[in-house]
């Protein structure tokens, strides 16, 4: 039998995962980072290199797809991916006591923790995607990839701002409280969210016995064409969208004067974008997404455009100085940001299933590793682009200009090569077939 497709209450349940994921990854990215270097006084490249190792270590979602694919049932690895991810943070954050006392120990285990959540998120991340991919509507899956990332976004703020209201006052002993806290209750959060959303087993044919190795299904997803390049077009975009991560805040309080206070109120402003985005690309897509073939294309174009249309005004307001509307620019780059991370969400679902042999899995695997190197190499290239700059050039400004300008080029690439493919799944538009 064929299953059904995700009611909308299931797919809010399947969001509950991704609440979690990014629950836990803001403990372990942003407020152990911060403990790191402000409590125990450690350099600032220790925690950085920690999160560009977690990134390395999702290089083998593709793998984690494959053993889902094979196994026919999505949930036993985004609930065993959930746990390695818990239990990595708890030893995460054990490892950043040490730190402080012991701090060769504290580091090696800070190594193994943060392999441990760069495989949980992984293979949960990557099955959940999965598992959205190949029980979802098309009609839905605008709507659904919305739905998920704000209700990420969700748990990331829930987490933070709760945690945040605990640690105070500090003491490792209640930073070792709040990790098992939250820990805990994202695994609890994943386990009622996944509990018989698959249904029973399909019946399962002597063909789909079969398990070609990993190598040899790697090889078929590569040479399909359109994955190929849809790879292509995950790793610039965003290369580009994460490369502006750690230098907006610098931005404003070098250029414009803003307080730490101000310039984190911008990023407020930049999220609300970001979320306003979310919700207009869900919402137009339940209602006309499945009129519309090349619906998803020309929203995922539009919001490449937009984003480089806006980082060529934060290029300007680099020139120009405080008299630039600073907030209005910031809030227009987070909402086409939003419009592009929803649309390129619901292409990659609409996309994974495209193909022989139901290979979701395998095909989010690639995507998702194309995702987690751009996002280790952007944070890392804005932020050492900025610093380089500032050396050679007489003026700080100068510096954010040119990283902008570089950042707008990246996402008009992305629009040209999202302008080149079919994103309902069925096919690369040649170039002579365009009219």
């Amino acid at each position: 039998m064929t299953h059904a497709p995700l009611s909308w209450l299931s797919i809010i349940r399947v969001g509950l995962v991704q609440s979690a994921l990014g629950g836990v990854v803001a403990l372990t990215t942003s407020t152990l980072n911060r403990v790191m270097v402000v409590e125990f006084a450690l350099p600032a490249m220790l925690p950085a290199a920690l999160v560009a190792w977690h990134y390395a270590i999702q290089l083998s979602r593709p793998r984690w797809g494959y053993g889902s694919d094979m196994g026919h049932r999505r949930t036993p690895w985004i609930v065993g991916g959930m746990g390695v991810l818990a239990l990595g943070g708890l030893i995460a954050t054990n490892a950043t006591v040490m730190m402080e006392s012991s701090p060769l120990i504290g580091i090696l285990l800070g190594l193994l923790a943060f392999t441990m959540i760069g495989a949980g998120v992984g293979a949960s991340g990557t099955s959940l995607l999965a598992l959205l991919a190949s029980r979802t509507a098309p009609q839905r899956r605008p709507a659904a990839a919305a739905t998920t990332w704000i209700m990420m976004i969700v748990g990331i703020v829930i987490t933070a701002g709760v945690s945040g209201a605990l640690l105070d006052p500090f003491s490792p002993q209640r930073l070792a409280l709040v990790a098992s806290g939250i820990a805990g209750i994202a695994l609890l959060l994943t386990l009622f969210a996944v509990w018989g959303i698959e249904g029973e087993p399909e019946k399962i044919t002597a063909s789909e016995l079969a398990k070609p190795p990993f190598a040899q299904v790697l090889r078929e997803t590569w040479a399909d064409p359109l994955a190929r390049r849809f790879t292509v077009f995950v790793f610039v975009s965003m290369l580009a969208y994460s490369a502006q991560d750690l230098i907006l805040e610098p931005f404003a309080g070098l250029v414009f004067d803003m307080t730490p206070g101000q310039s984190t109120q911008l990023a407020g402003v930049q999220n609300g974008g970001v979320l306003l985005g979310m919700i207009l690309v869900g919402v137009c897509g339940a209602r006309f997404g499945d009129k519309k073939r090349a619906w998803m294309r020309q929203w995922t174009v539009a919001g490449c455009i937009g984003s480089a249309a806006a980082l060529v005004a934060l290029a300007c307001a680099s020139a120009v100085g405080p008299a630039w509307p600073l907030q209005p620019t910031v809030f227009a780059l987070g909402f086409a940001n939003g419009v592009f991370a929803v649309s390129a969400i619901g292409s990659m679902m609409g996309l994974a299933g495209a193909g022989q042999a139901s290979r979701e899995g395998v095909r989010m695997g690639v995507w998702g590793a194309a995702q987690a190197c751009a996002f280790a190499c952007g944070g890392f290239a804005g932020a050492a682009g900025i610093d380089i700059l500032r050396a050679l050039l007489p003026q700080d400004s100068s510096a954010f200009l040119i990283v902008f300008s570089m950042e707008a080029a990246l996402f008009t690439f992305a629009a040209f090569l999202a302008a080149r493919l079919d994103l309902t799944g069925e096919r690369f538009i040649p170039e002579g077939a365009r009219t």
